[in-house]
């Protein structure tokens, strides 16, 4: 989540009228994250995150997202569906931009998650893929592994700006990966971006999974591999206790049987994963405008978890 643009309050009044949702009391930007606006509201009734869509979300795209998470809320799931206007409308116009108004969850985000707490988060994913096993949407993932190298290249040579030989350094890796990367898994809808920050808990329970707009059809073993590349490690990339890796590949098999061959291709799904995390990391480092309201991601922190990787090709096991 972030702040690219901004809403007055008599925008916001006007956008809120047209919901049952009450009358505006406050807002608040989130800088959190990097992709969308989004704002903490509060009316006279309740709480609602106010998402205003930008830069890698197309309007094309949200009728996808939006089906996706009515579909896992019918289910059960604990995700935030959007709030209909009263005509029945999900998806509307603000400030220029698409937006829609979000039903709120309660919870924190962990920052350093115990291996209780990680798989809970890995068995909500597990269950999360098992009720998407009947969603019938399609979204090509439009950072798949086949747009790794058009990434790499319009980074370009400037990547050395964040670290000497970076380029060079992400090219040979990229290059491995993409020579081992499997095409006989499972494909689904999945997540593909659950990072801490976008699970909710009260202690070890999951109360919310959020921010589903990287959500696309891939290897459905690959949402478990971001996964682990986002909880196994902390903010700078260093690895934590090894037992969160295993409650988490635990966790997920507790809902969601993996196959033998889903489990062999962690270790190179992984590294994808961290590819793929360092190479928007770095295009967001080079191109984030001046003066967004916006939490910038260090690309490093994934070049250390892949180094983890590479040299740990049996963590998995």
């Amino acid at each position: 989540m972030a702040v690219y643009t901004q809403v007055s309050a008599e925008s916001l009044s006007a956008f809120l009228a047209k919901f049952d949702v009450g009358e505006l009391v406050s807002a608040k930007g989130i800088a959190e994250g990097v992709e969308n606006s989004n704002y903490l509201v509060e009316t006279t009734r309740d709480r609602f995150i106010l998402t205003l869509y930008e830069k890698r979300v197309s309007v094309g795209d949200l009728p996808f997202f939006l089906s996706l998470l009515d579909h896992l809320a019918a289910d059960g799931n604990p995700v935030p569906p959007a709030i209909p206007d009263r005509e029945g409308q999900t998806i509307h116009t603000l400030e220029g931009r698409p937006a829609c108004l979000i039903r709120f969850l309660s919870g924190v985000s962990v920052s350093h998650p115990t291996p209780a707490q990680a798989r809970a988060a890995a068995q909500a994913l597990g269950r999360m893929h098992a009720s998407l096993a009947t969603f019938e949407g399609v979204r090509a993932n439009g950072l798949g592994a086949s747009h790794w190298r058009p990434l790499l290249d319009q980074c370009g040579e400037s990547m050395n700006q964040i670290a000497p030989g970076l380029y060079d350094r992400v090219a040979r890796s990229l290059d491995a990966v993409l020579a081992d990367w499997p095409s006989d898994l499972a494909v689904a809808a999945i997540h593909a971006d659950l990072f801490p920050d976008n699970v909710l808990m009260l202690g070890d329970r999951i109360t919310g999974l959020i921010d589903f707009y990287f959500a696309c059809t891939d290897i459905r073993a690959y949402d478990l591999a971001v996964m682990h590349s986002a909880w196994g490690f902390d903010a700078q990339g260093n690895p934590l206790d090894p037992a969160i890796g295993r409650a988490l590949v635990a966790g997920y098999a507790d809902s969601f049987a993996l196959t033998p061959q889903e489990r062999a291709a962690l270790p190179v799904l992984a590294r994808g994963a961290c590819i793929r995390f360092l190479l928007t990391r770095a295009w967001d480092w080079l191109n984030t405008p001046a003066g967004a309201l916006v939490t910038r991601k260090d690309p490093l922190a994934y070049l250390r978890r892949l180094d983890w990787y590479e040299s740990n090709p049996k963590a998995f096991v």
